[in-house]
C-alpha cells in the first residue's frame, strides 16, 4: 500500500471527519490516520500489512506528509493469551472511526514516551467466540488502553506487541512519528485525534 496525503484527505473528509489545518496557516496541526488492509478481512495475519500516516503544515506552511509500516490489529499470541485467560470478551481490535483528542504523550507501560489513550474512549470489536478471528458483530466503548506505540528494531511478527494498540514496524519510524508529535504539542498542547480508515475505503 502507498498512498498520497490528497487521498488520505479525501478518504478522511468523505467519512464526514474532520481534516486538520486545511485552511488556517497554523504549523503542525497533526492529522494522524492509520489505515488496515482490507483485503485480509477478519483473518489474524500477525504481520505488519497496515500504515500509519501523518500530514501537516511545516512552519514554512508546506504541507508534509510520512507513511510508515504498522499494525492496527492485534497479533496472534495476543489474541492465544486472551482466549487462554478467559478475559471477558477476548482480545481488543479498534474500530475504524475518527477519535478526537482522545491520546496524550505519556508513557507506554511505564517505559518511553508513545500516544497513550488518556483523554477519551474508543469502540472496540473483540473475538467474542475465542475463534481467532476478528469479530464485528459486538462492539464496546471505553478506555483500554489503546496506545500508539512501537515494536522491536525491525519486527516480522506482530505476536504480543499488540493487544488492540496501534503498533509501529520499526523503531527508527516511531521515533521519526514522535518528534512530530512533540513538536506539534508544544504548539497545541498534549492532546491528539487519531483516524483509522480501511484501505477499501479508497
Amino acid at each position: 500500500m502507498a498512498y498520497t496525503r490528497e487521498q488520505i484527505k479525501a478518504a478522511v473528509e468523505a467519512k464526514g471527519f474532520k481534516w486538520f489545518n486545511d485552511d488556517a496557516n497554523k504549523s503542525y496541526d497533526v492529522n494522524i490516520v492509520g489505515i488496515r488492509n482490507s483485503s485480509t478481512g477478519k483473518k489474524v495475519t500477525n504481520v505488519f500489512d497496515d500504515l500509519l500516516t501523518i500530514s501537516f503544515k511545516d512552519e514554512n506552511g508546506s504541507w508534509q506528509y510520512f507513511e510508515w509500516a504498522a499494525t492496527t490489529d492485534p497479533g496472534k499470541k495476543s489474541m492465544l493469551e486472551w482466549n487462554k485467560m478467559g478475559i471477558t470478551g477476548g482480545c481488543a481490535r479498534l474500530v475504524p472511526n475518527q477519535y478526537r483528542a482522545t491520546w496524550a504523550i505519556d508513557k507506554h507501560q511505564g517505559k518511553y514516551d508513545a500516544l497513550c489513550q488518556r483523554l477519551g474512549k474508543v469502540k472496540v470489536y473483540r473475538d467474542v467466540d475465542f475463534d481467532l478471528e476478528y469479530d464485528e458483530d459486538k462492539v464496546t466503548e471505553g478506555i483500554y488502553g489503546i496506545n500508539i506505540h512501537k515494536s522491536g528494531q525491525d519486527s516480522t511478527w506482530v505476536e504480543n506487541w499488540s493487544a488492540g494498540c496501534q503498533v509501529f514496524k520499526r523503531v527508527k519510524d516511531f521515533d521519526e512519528f514522535m518528534k512530530i508529535c512533540k513538536r506539534a504539542s508544544k504548539i497545541h498542547g498534549n492532546k491528539f485525534s487519531y483516524t483509522l480508515l480501511e484501505s477499501k475505503d479508497f
